[in-house]
């Protein structure tokens, strides 16, 4: 347990009560920091701890689809049939497009919501879950219309993975990530080590131990067999999350930064998605969730629940703060326990968003628009300017405006520029009195001339 972190004997507490509220045998919890645990703790576990994360597998089986896709082994537009035949089987009701990797990856396949069945059928072998395809599938949705999750569509990724490389996902996630990652101790079978946690369920007011024992590494496992610690987690999170940093540019492990991205982009919007009593807008990424806070922006996350085990991995999206939550009671709702983390984070000012520093097109043209301003000339201007500022409103006019702001604010220098992107933002500017901004933004040109640019009333 680390608490020297000033954040922890908050954190903890939200933790134990946890714990106690969700009738809990063990919890780990930690705090990821730029890829490292910054402060844990737990009930009766800690951050080396192992337990089953469930269906926070699905973001190591995308990463490895999308590491496939990198190197041209498939788009993810191919219909799934051209690399498995025998899932041509499965399609969607009447209207459907074929179903590809990338309806499997995003939830729009259509396949109705399996989360009880497939819990109790990761083990499934080859001939079983063939016989499942065969007998044909049931639809809640036609494919692509909307967001429905499925687990089965992760076993079918997965069944993609052996056919066109002739090797299951667990050996691409081993070789291509939790190796060169270090995660030492992120395994897709039962730890060998009495250091996990078995699975519980709250049963008649007392613990009970789930049964049977915890399944194996089977066909549906892709969707949720990996088994870690908030240890390991913490170097996955900081590892997708760097990817979110610009300009910095994370190293290439196994898959590269823009591939990252994509996994944590929203791909199908799911609706206003409640959690924890707040609801605000979400959607599904690759593997991931993404929830558009207005509270503390950009959250990426993904839980995972099985019998005897519950489970959460959070991140603010560009921050390197992010919070895990393991358990082993069933569908225990860590989610929850995540989020309370980073809002009371939040509220203690322990999250700092690292300043974005705008391009050297944008810092360029804002200091030549605010020289422009001081001292107007026409030909410069039209140097400066995209051919339809002239048009928009005239030289002349522009020239007036500019003569009446210096005479109000006295020569001006630029403060600082606040981008919104790379070539769009705000230049704050001093004159004699307060600062004020200056909107810019950019035209799609080469040298990126003001397209447009907005003057304080």
């Amino acid at each position: 347990m680390s608490e020297a972190h000033p954040a922890h004997r908050l954190l903890h507490d939200i933790a134990v009560a946890a714990a106690e509220e969700h009738h809990c045998p063990a919890l780990a919890w930690g705090l990821v920091v730029d890829g490292t645990v910054a402060t844990s703790g737990g009930v009766a576990a800690d951050e080396h701890t192992v337990f089953r994360i469930a269906s926070m597998t699905k973001s190591f089986t995308s990463a490895a689809v999308l590491a496939l896709r990198d190197e041209g082994v498939w788009s993810l537009d191919d219909p799934i049939a051209r690399h498995a035949p025998e899932l041509a089987a499965v399609q969607g009701p009447a209207g459907s497009p074929p179903i590809t990797l990338r309806h499997l990856l995003s939830m729009t396949a259509g396949m109705a919501t399996d989360d009880p069945w497939a819990d109790r059928h990761l083990d499934m072998t080859i001939p079983e879950i063939d016989e499942v395809y065969r007998a044909g599938v049931l639809f809640a949705h036609r494919t692509n219309d909307a967001f429905q999750y499925s687990n089965l569509g992760f076993g079918m990724i997965g069944r993609c993975v052996l056919r066109a490389t002739g090797r299951p996902v667990r050996d691409h996630v081993t070789e291509r990530f939790l190796e060169p990652l270090g995660m030492a101790d992120t395994t897709w079978v039962e730890p060998a080590h009495r250091r996990w946690a078995p699975p519980h369920r709250w049963q008649d007011d007392t613990h009970v131990p789930d049964q049977p024992h915890p399944l194996g590494d089977g066909e549906i496992a892709p969707m949720g067999g990996i088994w870690t610690t908030v240890h390991d987690l913490a170097t996955w999170v900081g590892w997708l999350d760097a990817a979110n940093t610009e300009p910095h540019q994370p190293a290439f492990v196994g898959l590269s930064p823009a591939s990252r991205r994509e996994m944590q982009r929203m791909h199908t919007y799911a609706g206003q998605r409640p959690l924890d009593g707040v609801r605000v807008p979400t959607g599904y990424g690759f593997g991931l969730v993404v929830r558009d806070d207005p509270t503390v922006g950009k959250v990426v996350d993904h839980s995972g629940g099985l019998p005897g085990y519950g489970s959460n991995m959070r991140w603010l999206a560009g921050t390197g703060v992010g919070a895990i939550a393991l358990a082993n009671t069933t569908y225990a709702p860590m989610a929850e326990i995540t989020m309370r983390m980073l809002y009371a984070l939040h509220e203690a000012g322990g999250v700092e968003r690292p300043p974005v520093t705008p391009s050297a097109e944008l810092s360029r043209r804002a200091e030549e628009l605010v020289a422009l301003l001081n001292d107007w000339r026409d030909d410069t201007a039209r140097a400066l300017f995209a051919d339809n500022v002239d048009l928009d409103e005239s030289l002349e006019r522009r020239a007036v405006a500019a003569r009446l702001l210096v005479e109000r604010h006295g020569s001006l220098r630029v403060v600082a520029v606040h981008p919104t992107s790379w070539a769009n933002g705000e230049v704050e500017v001093q004159g004699r009195a307060d600062p004020f901004r200056i909107g810019l933004q950019l035209a799609p040109l080469a040298g990126g001339p003001v397209q447009l640019y907005r003057l304080p009333d």
